[in-house]
């Protein structure tokens, strides 16, 4: 028969109810010690860049006090090219990447705003042994316990401070990250859309010019059976008509890869696209705009996402700094225990309360470069944002030359066709009539059939312009939805009914429409959660049936 040695557990009431006013006590001395070092934050203090726009561009005549309002789907005002941006919002798979970077990031901003809590645990132990500080025993002892823990690092140094404003900074850049994106997926699907218009409307001219070709090849070949022409007309002749057939290939070619890059944008297999205008009767916008909006950094989200990205590094530097210092940390437990298991509960509660101070003393100078790696890649990420404003800039004056210039181009190019078509009219009547060789003839053909091409390409690049400067101004609004979310917001911060405010009056400078998750979307999330656990569980429970 097993002999249990039973000693009484050292906690009475009595001692509960000190205990209970001890830890009341500790606990206001904690509060008001965190009250007393929450302003001590080691690290820089982040400072926004100078800002570096200049007053005026190159090309535009007016200063940057102007307000450019763009809404892409009334620059060009067609349906069909407006469902196809919407469905590449939707689907786009880069767009759907981004989205998911955005939830991650706010994960990781909850995931670090959660050190600076105290942490709550549980612990449960149970053993028996039949030695005492090496001697043996006659008897074994055995003991149990479950207790709840608390451990504390206090944020003395800012380093969880520094470490949440990073992560903060991190899901703001991902925000601004994913409205580049869209920036560019509008403009990509609109560029593609309008060179795929441009090719179709190309290939369309060469199989004009190539049936209009052959004809002047039966023609030809006609009188030199006769004898009223040389060989070397019927040669030239179909030197011409090879011309033609050799572009109708080429076209089709690039309307096939047009077509693909598109169906790609939109999230789709490669695939035909639907399009029902034509180039041409797409009319240009009929104004350039002269100003360029003074808050363009504000404007433009990749300008923003650099900015936040080293807003964020910018903190780690603080973090750095902070692991150089000693770590401060509060420990307690609260629970019970007894040499029985049966008396485990009866035996009233025990606590236990505590500090510790750990820190680095002597590492061969290891967090002193840990500190400086941190500032170098902070003056990366600062070099960064000002190439990226440099960028910004670069693409602002490049869009406003262009449209100048390819509006001028076009205009030429109107004028070089007409005189294409008439020169090349006379001609053949000309070499009908016997006046001119056969020679004219071709370099006017030549010169039509190029004119002809040149005028569709300059048209596609004139609207593609205007969605170039749609893209170096920062975008505007992505969506009606996204405007309207914003009218409603702003409604709520002013205090007004949503119909007061007038949308054309709203324009887009950096405002973040999604950043705070409304109930809805918050007990959305975690219905998704539940379900794709229930999903892993059944694809976990599928495999191992699968694997019997």
């Amino acid at each position: 028969m097993k002999n249990n040695v039973k000693r009484p557990w050292p906690w009475n009431k009595n001692q509960q109810k000190a205990m209970t006013k001890k830890l009341i006590t500790y606990g206001t001395l904690g509060f008001m010690t965190m009250l007393f070092i929450v302003s001590c934050k080691v690290g820089p203090n982040y400072v926004e860049p100078e800002d570096t726009t200049p007053v005026e561009f190159r090309f535009t005549a007016k200063k940057t006090d102007s307000i450019i309002n763009f809404k892409w789907w009334e620059i060009f005002n067609d349906p069909t090219l407006d469902t196809l941006i919407h469905t590449a919002l939707r689907e786009n798979r880069n767009l759907l990447i981004a989205a998911s970077r955005i939830e991650q990031a706010r994960a990781n901003f909850k995931f670090n705003k959660a050190d600076m809590g105290p942490k709550f645990g549980v612990q449960g132990d149970a053993s028996v042994q039949n030695q005492l500080f090496g001697q043996p025993l006659d008897q074994n002892l055995e003991t149990y316990g479950v207790n709840a823990t608390l451990n504390w690092e206090l944020d003395f140094w800012g380093k969880f401070r520094r470490g949440n404003e990073a992560a903060q900074a991190e899901l703001l850049a991902s925000f601004y990250g994913k409205r580049a994106i869209e920036v560019a997926l509008i403009s990509e699907v609109a560029t593609n859309y309008f060179q795929l218009l441009d090719f179709q409307t190309r290939l369309e001219i060469s199989q004009k010019t190539l049936a209009s070709r052959d004809t002047s090849l039966q023609i030809i070949q006609a009188r030199f059976d006769k004898g009223y022409t040389h060989i070397i007309d019927v040669n030239q002749a179909e030197i011409q008509k090879a011309i033609a057939q050799v572009s109708v290939p080429t076209f089709q070619r690039q309307i096939g890869f047009a077509e693909n890059n598109l169906s790609i944008l939109l999230g789709r297999n490669p695939g035909a696209i639907i399009t029902p205008k034509t180039l041409i009767e797409y009319k240009v916008p009929d104004t350039v705009p002269h100003g360029i909006p003074s808050e363009l950094l504000a404007r433009r989200p990749d300008v923003m996402e650099a900015a936040q990205l080293y807003r964020a590094q910018n903190a780690r530097i603080g973090v750095a700094q902070a692991m150089r210092f000693p770590a401060i940390s509060l420990t307690g437990m609260l629970g019970v225990g007894s040499n029985d298991l049966s008396n485990l509960l009866s035996n009233g509660l025990g606590w236990s309360a505590g500090a510790s101070l750990l820190g680095p003393l002597f590492e061969w100078g290891k967090n002193v470069r840990r500190v400086d790696i941190e500032r170098e890649i902070a003056r990366q990420s600062l070099f960064s944002y000002e190439n990226t404003v440099l960028t910004a800039l670069l693409e602002v004056d490049n869009s406003l030359i262009s449209l100048q210039t390819l509006r001028d181009e076009l205009a030429a190019n109107e004028y070089k066709l007409g005189a294409a078509e008439n020169a090349s009219y006379l001609s053949r009547q000309r070499y009908f009539q016997g006046v001119t060789s056969y020679l004219e003839v071709i370099e006017n053909q030549r010169q039509e059939f190029e004119a002809r091409l040149s005028y569709s390409e300059n048209y596609q690049r004139l609207l593609n312009s205007y969605i170039g400067l749609y893209k170096s101004l920062g975008g505007g609004w992505v969506t009606e939805a996204e405007l309207e979310k914003y009218a409603v917001q702003l409604a709520d911060e002013l205090n007004v009914d949503e119909s007061e405010i007038d949308r054309d009056s709203l324009y887009y400078a950096g405002q973040l429409v999604d950043y705070y998750l409304t109930p809805e979307q918050e007990q959305q999330r975690k219905e998704q959660r539940k379900e794709l656990n229930r999903r892993e569980r059944e694809m976990r429970k599928a495999s191992r049936q699968s694997a019997n």
